[in-house]
């Protein structure tokens, strides 16, 4: 059996903090559930965000550009713009339209321009111009909600958390294995159930399954190296996918 994936060395640890959410009953046992992580983690040993960055505060901004967007629109949009721009000192020179024209092509650009000229006063005014790494501190800066401050924790910090995008929500609740209405919820869900050695790639895991695998207007549960085990009243597969590790 492969051993299971750890956080990176030196990467801080953290206390699982909890939204508050009430607690349901799911049609899964602890082992099925270690089992499901285990394979995701065979599948994808060393699984990888798709926004483009090239420090914290490139990271920063490309997950708050996200929201409502996709990561390949995003890169596409930020690509030009991090080549001149990959601190806040930089951004704040560049100003606001040019930051706007950069990102045109994004959903809601406009108001995501004023966000990231406003993060990127924030950090320099209050943090001398570094990215926090603690989830309170990131929550305060403009345009980054408790999503972002989480996948900037794990991805440029190593702190083991969970971001809940609309592919864990998703998945969380089609499996039954995570279910709520809202993402703190899942996520509330979601951090009682998955063992800690797989905590730290577990978000990546979810959203690549739900983005390539368990998708929203179809699963393609044929491809499924979990058929077996998932609940969900949508499967229409019962023997799982060969488990073998995908390509980066």
């Amino acid at each position: 059996m492969p051993v299971a994936q750890k956080k990176p060395a030196g990467a801080k640890s953290a206390a699982r903090t909890k939204p508050a959410a009430r607690r349901r009953k799911i049609p899964y046992s602890a082992e099925e559930i270690h089992e499901i992580f285990r394979r995701f983690s065979i599948q994808r040993p060393e699984p990888e965000g798709e926004l483009d960055h090239v420090n914290p505060f490139t990271l920063v901004v490309a997950v708050a550009l996200s929201a409502q967007a996709t990561d390949v629109g995003v890169n596409k949009a930020t690509r030009a713009l991090f080549e001149i721009a990959d601190t806040p000192e930089k951004m704040l020179a560049l100003g606001e339209d040019k930051v706007r024209d950069h990102i045109k092509t994004i959903g809601l650009y406009r108001n995501k321009a004023k966000n990231v000229i406003a993060l990127s006063q924030r950090l320099v005014d209050e943090y001398g111009g570094e990215v926090p790494q603690s989830r309170e501190e990131l929550m305060t800066l403009p345009g980054v909600g408790r999503k972002t401050a989480n996948v900037v924790m794990s991805m440029a910090f190593g702190i083991p958390t969970l971001a809940v995008d609309t592919h864990v929500l998703r998945i969380g609740n089609r499996l039954r294995i995570a279910p709520g209405k809202t993402p703190d919820e899942v996520e509330a869900a979601f951090l009682r159930i998955i063992p800690d050695e797989y905590l730290f790639h577990a978000h990546h895991w979810l959203i690549l399954h739900g983005r390539y695998c368990c998708k929203a207007r179809k699963p393609e549960c044929e491809r499924c190296v979990i058929a077996d085990i998932c609940k969900s009243p949508e499967k229409t597969v019962d023997v799982p996918a060969p488990l073998v590790e995908l390509p980066r």
